[in-house]
């Protein structure tokens, strides 16, 4: 294991390669042309964007969708009544192109929307693949019109943690050293400032934990599998993983991980993000010293004038 992480650098140069999206994509296209393509939690993620895009006091006439997988949880977001036209998008061709509404093959790396073109923007289970998240986000601010939003949801540093140790450790006892195995994720407390670093107003970002319950450690890999969410890393090693290191992983993680039953436990944290391409309405914050009262006078209290300050005053 490798504390392989995002390249949350400015965004220019060459980010630092850590997916192969390559085997990524081929990995999505070939589960979902085989009908294998699953994700439990896209279907609770869609729901929790359209709640927050309803109570929203606006509309957005043209927006995308981006990762959504089934174009039916984009249906939902477009149910709110917020959006009148939506295109949803997918970096696999038959995930995109399942469904009869307007669809694109994209690169989350490289945008196909020119400048101003969009009013939303919603990116679902897609950004943590991405190696250059800050100019991926930066991408997507400038696709919005001003005053666009742009709502997204990405899975968080705590996924997978139990997953992560128990590979960690089976494969330094057993093979004396490590290779990356489980995929790095977006640490909750970069996310405001990525946000904020790419040009939006009006940052929000909170999070959502789920701890979700298996029969075994075999039955969690295969759930990775048909999210087509297995070792993408590019450092990653070429050789199958030996036998020994498995059954061993397997052990450790029954023996940290398990609830009384038998069953283990596995930590999926979504991270929720809210952003506005900027724009003259917008609530920004006060000038230091342009309060229209003062605060002696709203106390009701004294003013005293502090020596070295050129008359400003505290109550």
């Amino acid at each position: 294991m490798s504390d392989h992480a995002h390249n949350t650098g400015p965004g220019e140069g060459h980010p630092a390669l850590v997916f192969d999206r390559r085997v990524l994509r081929q990995r999505r296209e070939r589960a979902a042309r085989a009908g294998r393509l699953e994700d439990f939690m896209l279907a609770r993620i869609a729901e929790e964007l359209a709640d927050r895009l309803a109570t929203i006091n606006r509309d957005f006439p043209v927006a995308a969708c981006l990762g959504a997988g089934d174009p039916s949880l984009a249906a939902k977001l477009m149910a709110t009544g917020k959006i009148a036209a939506m295109v949803h998008g997918d970096r696999s061709e038959t995930v995109a192109r399942h469904g009869s509404g307007p669809a694109l093959v994209h690169d989350d790396e490289v945008l196909p929307f020119a400048d101003a073109s969009l009013d939303a923007l919603l990116s679902i289970q897609s950004l943590h693949w991405v190696n250059d998240l800050p100019g991926a986000l930066a991408q997507m601010r400038r696709a919005l019109r001003p005053d666009g939003l742009f709502l997204g949801a990405m899975l968080g540093e705590d996924t997978l943690t139990e997953l992560r140790q128990a590979m960690l450790a089976a494969e330094s006892e057993v093979a004396g050293g490590v290779s990356p195995r489980v995929s790095p994720f977006v640490e909750l407390r970069e996310t405001g400032s990525l946000l904020q670093r790419a040009g939006f107003a009006l940052p929000v970002v909170d999070t959502d934990r789920l701890t979700v319950r298996y029969s075994d450690p075999l039955a969690l890999m295969r759930e990775l599998q048909a999210m087509a969410a297995t070792n993408a890393l590019a450092a990653r090693s070429r050789k199958l993983l030996p036998r020994a290191v498995l059954m061993r992983a397997m052990e450790i993680y029954q023996e940290l991980f398990s609830d009384p039953d038998g069953r283990i436990r596995a930590t999926f944290q979504i991270v929720y993000l809210i952003g506005w391409a900027p724009h003259e309405s917008q609530q920004k914050p006060l000038r230091p010293g342009s309060a229209a009262a003062r605060l002696a006078d709203a106390l009701n209290a004294t003013e005293h004038t502090v020596p070295g300050t050129r008359g400003r005053g505290s109550g």
